[in-house]
């Protein structure tokens, strides 16, 4: 019979995820792995085989998290289980049956009411234009942060860029109060927002941590309820849909819409657009 350490058996398990996963999900890995191994050094626990029901229930107390993260570590668990069940070396995964916490759904990218935008832009520096480019743009907050001078056409008042969700290149209408956020020596490559651009993921998503901890903190201190920057485009589709914009046009500007083509937002809508996005 085969005997396990539970810390050679995730040293193993987690050199295997190198070799198949992200960066990102091997290091959420480790994370859990960490939090596990603290735990059955406090409750003297070394073999793979003690690893049941009843330890598994005793981690999902230890952890110091929210619901839907002890759910997320839970996964880990569950999946390094696995693999050592594929291996032989467990009968079977305890981990099916561990009792998670029920997770209650948080409306976190709500609308942004008009109390909401006043307390935002108040004190909204350094991250004021940013905001801006959110709500008058309806673009996600990675794409925004990815904005350079070269994607927009004061000309043709629009927004040239690449929306990294359909892969493909759409064209928005540019809001006249948005142009005053744009130095005229900018040149052509230059990040609109330096301080947020990254052409790598995990870095673009720790950038983006500091303009939302930002508004969420704003919002806190005036005992608003959390939001994310996702909700300046909800916000943004919703004041549209009360200014008269149909779904569909609403569904095409928010690059919701599929289309073969490589431009899916032109004329003549994308003037009707401009005029409604002018009003909000």
């Amino acid at each position: 019979e085969r005997e396990a350490l539970i810390k050679d058996s995730i040293w193993e398990h987690l050199k295997f995820l190198s070799k198949r996963k992200s960066d990102n999900a091997v290091k959420s890995a480790q994370a859990t792995f960490y939090k596990f191994k603290n735990y059955c050094n406090k409750s003297k626990l070394e073999r793979l085989d003690q690893v049941n029901i009843t330890v598994l229930n005793g981690f999902i107390e230890f952890l110091d998290c929210s619901a839907k993260t002890k759910k997320n570590h839970m996964g880990f668990i569950k999946r390094w289980l696995d693999q050592a069940v594929m291996e032989d070396i467990l009968p079977k995964n305890p981990a099916f049956y561990v009792t998670l916490p029920r997770v209650v759904p948080m409306d976190l990218h709500r609308l942004l009411t008009d109390e909401d935008l006043d307390i935002i832009f108040k004190d909204s520096e350094p991250w004021g234009s940013y905001y801006s480019f959110l709500l008058h743009t309806g673009l996600r907050a990675g794409d925004v942060s990815l904005l350079c001078r070269e994607n927009i056409d004061l000309e043709k008042g629009c927004i040239v860029s690449l929306v990294r969700k359909s892969r493909r290149i759409h064209e928005f209408p540019l809001d006249d109060k948005l142009r005053a956020h744009i130095p005229p020596d900018m040149r052509p490559r230059q990040p609109l927002f330096p301080q947020l651009y990254a052409t790598n993921e995990k870095l673009l998503n720790q950038n983006l941590s500091k303009p939302r901890k930002h508004m969420q903190q704003l919002l806190a201190v005036a005992s608003r309820p959390k939001a994310t920057l996702h909700s300046f485009r909800h916000t943004f589709n919703t004041k549209l849909r009360d200014l008269g914009m149909s779904i569909e046009d609403r569904r095409v500007l928010l690059s919701h819409a599929t289309s073969s083509v490589t431009k899916i937002y032109t004329h003549p809508n994308l003037e009707v657009a401009k005029e409604l996005i002018n009003k909000l």
